[in-house]
C-alpha cells in the first residue's frame, strides 16, 4: 500500500497541487489509509527536522548575498564587463548573455535569480538589436542553468547534506562542468550567428576600456574567490562562507560602490527570506517524504529493478541519465535530489562510481531540468520577464538543450572532467 505514495504524488502534481504540499499529502494519506496514524506524527515532525540543520543555513545566506549583489547594481557591472570582452563578436549580445550567467553564477548560485536579473536587462537589449524575443528568452533560460552548477550552489549543498558528502568537494567538481555548459552554448551561438547573420553588439573595445570595465567588475568578481579560497584554506566552513559572503556584499554595496542604501535593506531581507523559506520548506517536506519511502522499502525495490536491467555500470549510467532528465521535466532539482539521491547514490557507489562523480552527474542533469518543458521553472520565469509564451520559448531552446545533453554525457563517461580539481585539492583519491 505504502509503495503507492510516489504515483499518488505524481497525480497531485498533475492536478496542480504545489510540490511541497504534494510531498506531505501523498504519504500522509496512504499512512492514514494503512491505519498507521502514529507514523503521520513522525512524518510531520520530520518536516521540521529536515530543515533543522547547520549545513542548510548556507542556503538562506547565499540567497541573501545574491539579493544584495543584485540590488547593488552589481549585475550591470558584470554585464558591462562581459560586453567589453565579447560584445564585438557576431552574435555578441548572446555571447554576453552566456558569459554574464557564468559570472553571475559565482554570486548567487540560483538559476531563477539569473534568469530574472539578467533577463530583465538583456532580453529587451537583444530584441532592440534585432534578435527575436523568443531567441533572447531561450538563451537566457538555457544559460541560467549554469548558476546552480558553478559554486556556490544551493543544489550542491542539499546533495552534500542528504548524502554526507563534502560541500567543498562538490563545489570544486562543479567548476569544469559549468564552464563546459557555457562554452558549449557559445559554440552553438557561433554556429547560429554565422547561419542567421546575428548582429554585432558593439565595436571592439580598446585595452583602456577593457581595463576600466575590469576594474568596475573587480569587487563582484572577488566574491567567489573569497568563498572558495576561505573554504579550501580551512578558514571557514561552507555555512560560515555564506555568512561571510553576506557581510562582503553589504560592505561592497554600502561603502565601496555606495549603490545600496540602508533603507533598501528591509525589502532585500524580506525577498531573500521568502525565497529561502520556499527552498527550506521543500527540503523539509522532501526529507519527510524520504522517511515514508524508507518505511515502504522503496529504495530496495527500485535498486532491485535497476540492477535487474544490467550489471554494466556504463549502461546503467546511460539509463539513469535518461531517467533523471525525465524527472527534471516535472520535479524541481532540490526535492528530486533528496528523494532520488539516497536511492540511486548507494547503488552506483557500490558499483564503483566515485561518490563525487555521481553527485555531479545527478546535480547537473536535474539542474538542466529547470530549463526543460513542461515544468521547467526558468522557462516560466523567462516567459514572465520577456512576455513570450512558455511553449514558444520551449521550442526555441531545443538547440541549447542538445548542448546540455552532450555535456551531461561527457561528464558521465569522462570522470576526470569533474574529478580533476577536487583530486588536486585532496578531496578525492
Amino acid at each position: 500500500m505504502l509503495s503507492l505514495f510516489l504515483p499518488l504524488f505524481l497525480v497531485f502534481l498533475a492536478l496542480g497541487l504545489p510540490v511541497v504540499f504534494g510531498l506531505i499529502a501523498a504519504p500522509a494519506l496512504l499512512l492514514w489509509q494503512a491505519g498507521m496514524e502514529r507514523d503521520i506524527v513522525l512524518l510531520y515532525r520530520n518536516v521540521y527536522n529536515g530543515m533543522d540543520s547547520f549545513p542548510l543555513m548556507a542556503i538562506p545566506f547565499f540567497m541573501l548575498a545574491g539579493e544584495l549583489m543584485n540590488r547593488s547594481g552589481i549585475t550591470l557591472r558584470l554585464v558591462e564587463f562581459a560586453q567589453a570582452m565579447m560584445g564585438h563578436l557576431r552574435g555578441g549580445l548572446a555571447h554576453v548573455n552566456v558569459l554574464s550567467s557564468i559570472l553571475f553564477a559565482g554570486l548567487s548560485g540560483s538559476a531563477v535569480a539569473d534568469t530574472s536579473a539578467l533577463g530583465s536587462m538583456l532580453i529587451p537589449a537583444m530584441e532592440k538589436q534585432g534578435y527575436t524575443r523568443r531567441f533572447a528568452a531561450a538563451i537566457t533560460a538555457a544559460s541560467s542553468v549554469i548558476g546552480p552548477i558553478i559554486p556556490p550552489s544551493g543544489i550542491m549543498i542539499i546533495y552534500a547534506y542528504v548524502m554526507g558528502e563534502s560541500v567543498a568537494a562538490l563545489f570544486l567538481a562543479g567548476i569544469v562542468p559549468g564552464l563546459m555548459v557555457g562554452i558549449g552554448l557559445m559554440i552553438m551561438i557561433k554556429v547560429m550567428a554565422d547561419r542567421y547573420d546575428f548582429p554585432v553588439a558593439s565595436r571592439r573595445t580598446t585595452w583602456g576600456e577593457a581595463g576600466q570595465a575590469s576594474l568596475r567588475a573587480f569587487w563582484p568578481l572577488m566574491t567567489p574567490v573569497i568563498i572558495l579560497g576561505g573554504i579550501l584554506g580551512g578558514i571557514f566552513t561552507p555555512t560560515e562562507a555564506a555568512a561571510v559572503a553576506v557581510g562582503y556584499a553589504l560592505i561592497v554595496g554600502l561603502f565601496v560602490m555606495r549603490s545600496l542604501r540602508p533603507a533598501d535593506l528591509p525589502s532585500i531581507f524580506s525577498a531573500a527570506g521568502v525565497t529561502s523559506a520556499v527552498v527550506l520548506l521543500l527540503v523539509g517536506a522532501a526529507m519527510a517524504f524520504k522517511t515514508v519511502a524508507s518505511l515502504a522499502r522503496t529504495p530496495e525495490q527500485l535498486a532491485g529493478i535497476i540492477l535487474a536491467l544490467s550489471d554494466n555500470p556504463l549502461i546503467l549510467l546511460f539509463l539513469i541519465n535518461i531517467l533523471l532528465f525525465i524527472v527534471g521535466m516535472f520535479l524541481d532539482a532540490g526535492p528530486a535530489i533528496i528523494i532520488l539521491g539516497p536511492i540511486l547514490g548507494p547503488i552506483f557507489i557500490e558499483m564503483g562510481v566515485e561518490p563525487v562523480h555521481f553527485a555531479i552527474i545527478m546535480a547537473v542533469n536535474l539542474t538542466v531540468g529547470l530549463a526543460t518543458p513542461p515544468m521547467g521553472l526558468v522557462l516560466f520565469v523567462a516567459s514572465s520577464v520577456s512576455g513570450e509564451k512558455v511553449e514558444t520559448i520551449a521550442r526555441a531552446i531545443l538547440p541549447f538543450l542538445a548542448v546540455h545533453a552532450i555535456v551531461i554525457f561527457l561528464i558521465t563517461y569522462i570522470p576526470a572532467l569533474s574529478l580533476t580539481i577536487p583530486r588536486l585539492a585532496g578531496f578525492v583519491n
